[in-house]
């Protein structure tokens, strides 16, 4: 036990000088350490020191020093500003805003790699006449003396770099509007660009940066722009209603602040069945209204020939010849006589469900049989949706 108490005792005597060997070399460690950091320090500044003297007593190098720093800073700051106007400016020329959803106007390699449309453009409009027949578009004479007069109106207003009129296209749905702003444009030698109503609501925040973007595209137009806005009154309605969110109420706002002036880089055409909810500014913004009523009977019959020799006479490139025998003059004109009411996208759907109901058959045939079947039956559709319009009554039509 002495032993053991020896050994113990001596290894604690040993510990502890051991631990003051090296608390004691630490110390010094960290003093040498302090000296040297001290040291270099001084020189540091003294360096520094020296060098800023040097610079301050020698007026060329201190010129020179400013010159350098000023010349990096700017360099910097246009570097960082430029990249954000190109883009900007990139984005305005060749990008298409989101709101956009249909439009003419090619942009970027696409205007490059396809010239054809430029021409067309460049050569369209330069006879005066009644563009509505060379466009395929039927309305009756007093409607199509009006629409040629607006056309030849925006056509002589393109050439003389003057300021273009907003037109209000109003009435029944399918009667031709969307049709019509678009040979318009054509007319003209303009670009069009379509935009829903409907798409603004669903943007939330971002719809006021949306328009702003749509209006600075249309502003980057060299030939002009037919801005169609359809189902305009799905977002400019009256400012006090109290449904509308404060998001559309923002975007309203951005679309009268740019378009409170006239302007000869675009022309917007509104286009809504309830024109009777547009907000009073938007109304301030029309300079002209056309209401596009349901075609009388000599317009259905023209209406009803155009379209069978679209959908049932001309031979598509792989398509089966129809064989029509069930559409003479006299039907035409019975179908025409009855079908009161039906407007031009109505009666598209029919030649369309009677090119349907012929290629349902061994043969494509379309029997005298098979057009009433297929008339009466939308002819009953017609008479359904007419009663829940009139169920839901005259503000509740949508396009």
């Amino acid at each position: 036990m002495k032993k053991v108490s020896a050994e113990v005792e001596g290894r604690i005597r040993q510990e502890r000088e051991n631990h003051d060997i090296r608390k004691e070399q630490i110390r010094l460690e960290a003093g040498e350490y302090r000296e040297t950091v001290i040291e270099a320090i001084k020189m540091t500044g003294q360096t520094l020191g020296d060098g800023f003297n040097s610079l301050m007593e020698d007026k060329e190098k201190l010129a020179s020093s400013v010159i350098a720093v000023s010349a990096i800073a700017l360099g910097i700051y246009t570097a960082r500003m430029g990249t954000g106007v190109a883009g900007k400016y990139i984005e305005a020329r060749l990008g298409k805003p989101s709101l956009v959803r249909e439009t003419s106007r090619n942009v970027g390699l696409v205007q490059t790699l396809n010239p054809i449309p430029i021409f067309r453009r460049f050569f369209a409009g330069k006879e005066e006449g009644d563009f509505l027949s060379t466009e395929g578009i039927i309305f009756n004479e007093t409607m199509g003396e009006r629409l040629n007069r607006i056309a030849i109106s925006t056509k002589n207003i393109k050439r003389n770099e003057a300021s273009f009129q907003n037109l209000l296209l109003h009435g029944h749905p399918g009667t031709g509007k969307t049709m019509f702003a678009k040979a318009l444009a054509r007319n003209s030698g303009l670009d069009y660009a379509i935009m829903t109503g409907g798409d603004v609501a669903p943007l939330g925040r971002e719809a006021v940066t949306e328009m702003h973007k749509l209006f600075d595209w249309a502003q980057t137009t060299n030939k002009g722009l037919v801005l169609f806005v359809d189902e305009a009154d799905a977002f400019l309605q009256k400012r006090a209603n109290g449904t509308m969110s404060e998001d559309v109420r923002n975007a309203l706002n951005a679309f009268l602040f740019r378009t409170g002036e006239s302007t000869d880089k675009f022309m917007v055409v509104f286009a809504s069945n309830q024109p009777e909810q547009f907000d009073w500014a938007v109304n301030d913004r029309i300079d002209e209204m056309v209401e596009f009523n349901l075609p009388g009977k000599q317009e259905r019959m023209e209406l009803i020939i155009k379209y069978i020799d679209t959908h049932l006479l001309k031979k598509q490139s792989s398509a089966r010849p129809i064989q029509v025998e069930g559409l003479t003059e006299e039907k035409i004109s019975e179908i025409a006589d009855r079908a009161e009411g039906f407007s031009g996208r109505s009666i598209s759907k029919l030649a369309i469900a009677w090119q349907a109901i012929a290629y349902a058959q061994v043969v494509p045939i379309l029997t005298e049989e098979l057009v009433d079947q297929v008339f009466l039956e939308h002819l009953t559709q017609h008479k359904q949706k007419s009663q829940w319009m009139l169920e839901d009554g005259p503000t509740e039509e949508s396009s």
